[in-house]
């Protein structure tokens, strides 16, 4: 179904494409739970490249007419659960940041609390002399 020069070029950039994966995470540019959403995705490519009777499967179980219509659907799906992985991610991240704020405050505060009084303390203890 694949000619075989189409076939060889996909391969080519599965396998690039898991390069630069694995490239970001090795330099620390990528977090291990992010690299896992980005090789899942990359392994759903492979499997499409090697396996293209599972497109055709598909399209017909959702009765599209067109394979191509069908690989549309399919990675624009694949697409948006990335996406919605990554907002949820992106969501947690930022009540953690949120929370860390407040914490920072509270403490600054406490530190601002201490040295007031500490200085007072001092200021006392000169004017005792």
């Amino acid at each position: 179904m694949i000619p075989g020069t189409l076939r060889i070029t996909l391969c080519v950039a599965v396998l690039l494409y898991f390069v630069i994966i694995l490239h970001y995470l090795k330099n620390k540019m990528l977090e291990l739970k992010y690299t896992l959403i980005w090789l899942a995705a990359g392994i759903v490519m492979g499997i499409m490249i090697f396996f293209p009777e599972l497109l055709v499967a598909f399209v017909r179980i959702l009765g599209i007419e067109s394979n191509m219509n069908g690989l549309y659907i399919l990675c624009f799906g694949v697409t948006i659960m990335i996406m919605m992985t990554l907002t949820s991610i992106v969501s947690r991240q930022n009540m953690k940041i949120k929370i860390l704020i407040q914490e920072n405050s509270m403490l600054e505060k406490r530190i601002r609390e201490l040295e007031q009084s500490q200085q007072e303390k001092t200021e006392n203890e000169k004017n005792s002399d």
